[in-house]
């Protein structure tokens, strides 16, 4: 059985206090996790001892951060390495999210990198990948997607390959008043698991969890989870309001 997890990315956004009191209220919201699905609260990187103290004592709750640099150590100001992640407890990184992609012009061969630090320092990368709209009225998106698993991910031994989690972003479809459908989404994770079948066999494949990061909301959770390949969600916006991402995380029963 694979994991199903529901990822929350808080992005650059909350103080510290207005973060505490979102994990509060999250965890006073009472979810009941199942065996085999797990909560990833991915903060800011000032809030994450922080968040790894309120959730220790919650079964099934993880810390996740949202980025780490590509080299173990150096001189990168203002970088921070997943070395320095695994110090202060923390149990997921987000790699390779649509906006680190766009913004600050992350390649598939830095992300390859990045994924390797994780791994040599027991995180587990919720990988990132997914094609913009051009790609996606090209009808493209498939070879797309192929090259990001490929150049980033297809180095990995399938032991590594284990800790590793893809979650695929309709880039097209999140802030655009677009939306994808639960078809759309199941049929790029089921396109997804098929090219891990081809490198790795159809056990990994099986194994590997791919969640849904494409403006999931209460109100379409339960119709995109219900997908035989989706196995969760990477929240956004939704994550930042204890109330809509609890109801997300109860959709995956």
């Amino acid at each position: 059985m694979r994991k199903k997890i529901v990822a929350a990315n808080w992005k650059m956004n909350l103080t510290l206090a207005q973060g505490e009191q979102l994990i509060n209220d999250i965890l006073a919201a009472g979810i009941r996790l199942a065996d085999g699905q797990e909560v990833v609260i991915s903060t800011p990187f000032p809030y994450l001892v922080k968040a790894k103290s309120l959730l220790k004592n919650y079964p099934g709750f993880y810390v996740g951060a949202q980025n780490c640099y590509s080299e173990k150590s150096g001189a990168y100001t203002g970088e921070v390495s997943a070395e320095m992640l695994q110090s202060i407890g923390v149990d997921y990184v987000i790699l390779g999210h649509s906006e680190r992609r766009e913004y600050f012009h992350e390649s598939n061969e830095m992300l390859a990198k990045k994924v390797d630090q994780a791994l040599a320092n027991g995180l587990k990368p919720i990988f990132c990948c997914g094609e913009p709209l051009a790609i996606r009225q090209a009808e493209t998106q498939n070879d797309y997607v192929a090259k990001q698993l490929e150049e980033s991910l297809y180095h990995l031994t399938e032991e590594q390959l284990k800790q590793v989690v893809i979650a695929y972003e309709p880039i097209w479809a999140i802030g655009t008043g677009l939306t994808a459908s639960a078809a759309q989404a199941q049929d790029m994770h089921a396109f997804i698991r098929s090219q891990i079948a081809a490198k790795y066999g159809r056990e990994a494949a099986l194994r590997m969890p791919i969640l849904y990061g494409g403006s999931a909301k209460p109100g379409n959770a339960a119709e995109l989870f219900a997908c035989p390949d989706v196995d969760g969600g990477l929240i956004g916006g939704a994550s930042l309001v204890a109330a809509d991402f609890a109801a997300i995380v109860s959709k995956l029963a």
